[in-house]
């Protein structure tokens, strides 16, 4: 398939969630310590020629779900299944789930989707399974993931449901693209999609705000995460593949956990003061 005929994705941000009066100080270094925001947790939802694909699920709040949900404070949810409903999407619709990451809040709704193919970086889930066997000592990497979700995982591995990548790949779809991200976790991977209006770039969690790219007060130099377990090394290399990617344009870059909740871009619906946004 030459370029020309890729099809072209229409994106939509979905809103879920939101926690409470969250430190940027505890995601971004060097964040004044008294910012704080009740911080937005979002996937997103690609539909093109005959795919219908997420970017992330979201999580359920439900079981472990809930748990982790008391846990990291983040009491304003709504079903990301109702907000898929609200788009004319049910779970048997989904055929394809891009993971960014294995982090609850990423990839909690995934047994919600019996017949989707799940495409995440091996690399992610296997440094996993190597860092929950290691001694408790060792907790403060294994805080943010549900052991649930892995065997989501593994129940769609048996299915013959789960693609383990090894790195970049171009047109894992067509026009859609993954790019392996390192930094916030060991192996976090960043999707790229192109649009009617160019190439639009999914963060997952290797940014989580534009700051993290133009630098605070516009200073230019790149800043890593505060809410990682990669190196600071792993991060910038990272940040600077995605302002290539989206070629200096942050109008192209869709950030998950976006503080301004997608300023400019069209709210398409606003369901019970949850958002979903036109990106492209």
């Amino acid at each position: 398939m030459t370029h020309a005929a890729r099809p072209l994705w229409d994106v939509h941000v979905i809103e879920f969630a939101r926690s409470r009066q969250q430190r940027m100080a505890g995601l971004i270094h060097g964040a004044p310590p008294d910012e704080v925001h009740d911080l937005p947790f979002s996937f997103v939802l690609a539909r093109g020629a005959d795919r219908i694909v997420l970017c992330d699920t979201g999580f359920m709040r439900e079981g472990s779900g809930e748990a982790m949900s008391v846990k990291f404070d983040v009491p304003f949810w709504i079903s990301p299944l109702r907000m898929l409903a609200e788009m004319g999407v049910e779970p048997d619709d989904v055929t394809d789930i891009v993971l960014s990451h294995a982090h609850f809040d990423h990839m909690g709704a995934i047994g919600k989707f019996p017949k989707a193919q799940l495409h995440i970086q091996k690399r992610e889930i296997l440094s996993w399974h190597e860092a929950i066997a290691l001694p408790r000592e060792f907790g403060f990497l294994t805080e943010i993931i549900n052991p649930d979700d892995l065997r989501s995982a593994f129940d769609a591995a048996v299915e013959h449901r789960l693609n383990l990548l090894d790195g970049d790949v171009d047109d894992l779809l067509p026009g859609l693209h993954v790019r392996l991200g390192e930094g916030h976790t060991m192996g976090q991977q960043f999707t790229m999609l192109e649009t009617a209006r160019g190439r639009v770039v999914i963060s997952g969690d290797c940014v989580y705000a534009h700051r993290n790219i133009c630098g605070h007060d516009h200073s230019g130099i790149y800043v890593p995460l505060t809410n990682a377990i990669g190196s600071a090394w792993d991060q910038l290399k990272t940040i600077h593949r995605i302002r290539q990617a989206i070629q200096g344009d942050l109008d192209r870059l869709v950030i998950l956990h976006d503080a301004e909740r997608w300023k400019g871009w069209p709210v398409v619906k606003e369901v019970d003061g949850f958002r979903i946004v036109k990106a492209a």
